[in-house]
């Protein structure tokens, strides 16, 4: 249209471009007095945030219906207008042909795009005619349409502010805000403080907003409907926000329900496009190595319990005989690096399958016990729990920045000796290991100092050799479990870092904290080895998958990616919590993943096709301990709302409706009632729930502190 030709025109004579400048002319049959007749100058508000406006001779405000029509220019500040060149807005100088063309930072070229579009107490009406229009249509396009009415509400009114429409703006946000969706409340909030264009500026929940294009994914039927519509009533003020901060993802076929709908929305940038869960993920075991298991005499004469001698079953000559094939999910062996098994190793992988033979197998007829571990007297605020594989020690996190060790097995805690004491011993004697330990220094109880503010995570390494915390300091320390002091502080996060886990593997470990960003480290790094950055809030819990090639993050913008710790590149990202995510387990056969959230709600992923299979509807409050038991029968979710509930895994991943239609659209059919899953619910008297560990022979331990109110 002609503005933007008239725009691009000056460009190029201020660039010297006469050639292209002529060739464009001639083209367009443009003479040369044409240029910049009709266009005025706007003093911009702010330096580098571009406004454009065009007023045709004789007429007040130009506010473009539909096409433009010959020589008259598009809408003010159209899409077109201000992104005319490469992308960044033009500012227009008050010389006649003369553009100034910036390079603006971020935020103002996003802000920019809020240039007046159009008058402000007509937004009110604009908002309530396309309202009238959803709640008319059809009961199957409506549920669609709804989707709509948060985005644009919340773009109508930054608009509205960042215009510096403040009254209009306040009446907007009055007059709608109570029809938006309950799990919004927490965005509405933050958007209703907002009253003034300088709040804009420094504000991170707005910004994103500002530069992640919403997803709602919509069937072709509905958005033909749609864009009919404000085709015919001329709303260009909608559609332009629909184009410029909308991104819709069409697929063919059926509307989605509401309850389709319910379950998937409600991110702080809506769903998940369908492409971002398209990427093949490797979700099988790799194969474990092959040992031999010597075989113990008393496993062999020992009586069970009613006195009559065990059957002797057939031994295993090896323990690799049960993944001897190659899963074909899984990914390559050598994929990423893992480190080589130490003999300590091989010696934990034994015990580790003596005590799966004596393993309960659980099931709706036989529900473990339960051992709940109880911090009593925590005033100085248990943070964080972990337990380690074999169940021998439990570590307490507590927000007076200490880091607590507990032996709870008979065996007391022992630093190794020091070095003058080690130089004595005979290296060669058999029980060297037990030599080098420090008796006079056994207790049950090791506090770690080095922390300078409240340790929001700890994890265990596989071997016990080793501890991770992280704090809020920013920092992520490693501590020995041989000698109770740290080893190495890893700095990296500029801000608190809320969780960490080691890889069920060792050496790796991951953190994600306030920065919005994860990090996967190895121990003798001092630097990060990837940084997993995409999450539009503080990421506020990582777990490693089984076979170590992936990482799950769960972050506050109530969406849960899965990394790929090969490439960095986000594979999957699940929306459907209407809270931040603060729990995540994955299976132990590593199909499936289970979330939990500030809403109560723990959601059921399958990993291969992306899809979300299932919902547990039980808790009253923030879930903030997943576990699956050691074959994956069952589910155990710990909850603030002090109890610990039981969910049958098996039923709830059998029989998954996972064609093709349903991976490409999204058409989730979820059992309408979780609580036939349900196998039990426990309660403590008043304890929330922070941590759950199956041990290896399926007793479920719990651990959480006491609070007195």
């Amino acid at each position: 249209d002609r503005q933007t030709l008239v725009a691009v025109l000056q460009f190029l004579r201020r660039s010297n471009l006469r050639e292209s400048e002529e060739i464009l002319r001639r083209e367009a049959r443009l003479l040369g007095d044409d240029l910049g007749g009709n266009v005025a100058t706007v003093a911009t508000s702010s330096p580098g945030v571009a406004a454009v406006a065009a007023v045709p001779p004789g007429k007040g405000e130009a506010r473009g219906v539909g096409p433009s029509s010959g020589r008259e220019p598009r809408e003010v500040g159209s899409p077109c207008a201000a992104r005319s060149l490469g992308g960044s807005p033009l500012c227009w100088d008050t010389r006649v042909g003369a553009v100034v063309v910036e390079d603006q930072p971020d935020v103002s070229a996003v802000l920019s795009a809020y240039n007046q579009q159009g008058d402000p107490t007509l937004y009110e009406e604009y908002y309530s005619g396309l309202k009238h229009f959803i709640e008319c249509s059809l009961d199957c396009h409506r549920a669609e349409l709804s989707q709509l009415f948060y985005p644009l509400f919340v773009h109508m009114y930054l608009e509205l502010v960042y215009n510096q429409h403040e009254s209009e703006a306040k009446s907007f946000f009055e007059r709608f805000h109570g029809d938006q969706e309950c799990y919004y409340q927490d965005d509405l909030r933050v958007l209703s403080s907002l009253t003034k264009k300088e709040h804009m500026k420094g504000n991170e929940t707005m910004l994103d907003f500002r530069t992640s294009k919403f997803v709602l994914r919509i069937s072709r039927d509905s958005y033909q409907l749609l864009k009919r519509h404000l085709q015919e009533k001329q709303n260009n003020q909608i559609w332009n926000i629909v184009q410029e901060h909308l991104y819709i993802d069409i697929f063919d076929g059926m509307p989605r329900s509401k309850q389709q709908i319910d379950a998937m929305v409600g991110s702080l940038a809506g769903e998940a496009k369908r492409e971002a869960n398209k990427a093949k993920v490797f979700f099988g075991l790799l194969k474990e190595p092959e040992f031999d298991v010597p075989l113990d005499d008393e496993d062999e004469e020992g009586e069970n319990e009613e006195g009559k001698p065990k059957k002797k079953k057939p031994k295993k000559d090896n323990v690799g005989s049960k993944s001897k094939k190659q899963d074909p999910n899984a990914p390559p062996q050598n994929r990423i690096p893992l480190p080589e098994l130490k003999d300590s190793d091989k010696l934990d992988k034994v015990m580790n399958m003596k005590e799966a033979a004596r393993r309960v197998r659980l099931g709706p007829e036989c529900l473990p016990s339960i051992c709940f571990y109880t911090f009593l007297n925590a005033y100085q605020g248990l943070t964080a729990v972990d337990i380690t594989d074999d169940s021998s020690m439990i570590v307490g996190g507590f927000a007076d920045s200490t880091v607590r060790v507990w032996s709870v097995t008979p065996k007391k805690l022992r630093s190794v000796k020091t070095a003058a004491d080690l130089s004595l011993i005979d290296k060669e004697s058999d029980d060297v290991l037990e030599r080098i330990m420090d008796e006079k220094t056994a207790s049950e109880l090791k506090i770690l100092y080095g922390h300078s503010g409240p340790v929001y995570g700890t994890s265990f390494s596989p071997d016990r050799n080793y501890l991770l915390s992280c704090s809020e300091d920013g920092t992520v320390r490693l501590w020995s479990l041989q000698t109770f002091t740290c080893l190495v502080g890893y700095k990296g996060h500029n801000y608190p870092v809320w969780d960490t886990q080691f890889s069920p593997y060792g050496y790796y470990f991951v953190s994600g904290g306030h920065d919005r960003v994860a990090r996967l480290w190895a121990t003798d790094h001092y630097q990060p080895l990837r940084i997993f950055a995409g999450h539009l809030a503080d990421v506020t819990c990582t777990r490693f998958h089984p076979n170590s090639n992936y990482i799950a993050t769960g972050s506050a913008d109530r969406t849960i990616r899965l990394w790929d710790v090969l490439n960095g590149n986000c594979v999957r990202i699940f929306t459907g919590h209407k809270g931040p995510i603060h729990s995540l387990a994955f299976s132990p056969n590593g199909r499936f993943l289970a979330t939990g959230a500030t809403d109560g709600r723990v959601l059921l992923w399958d990993i291969g096709h992306g899809l979300m299979v299932g919902e547990l509807k039980g808790h009253t409050d923030t879930i903030y301990a997943l576990r699956f038991s050691r074959d994956g029968e069952i589910l155990a979710s710990g909850s603030m709302d002090n109890t610990v509930r039981l969910w049958d895994a098996v039923k709830a991943f059998e029989d998954l409706e996972t064609d093709d239609f349903t991976t490409a659209t999204g058409h989730i059919n979820l059992p309408e009632n979780s609580q036939d899953l349900l196998l039990g619910t426990y309660m403590t008297k008043s304890t929330p729930v922070v941590h759950l560990h199956f041990t290896r022979r399926n007793l479920l331990l719990a651990a959480g502190a006491y609070s007195s109110q």
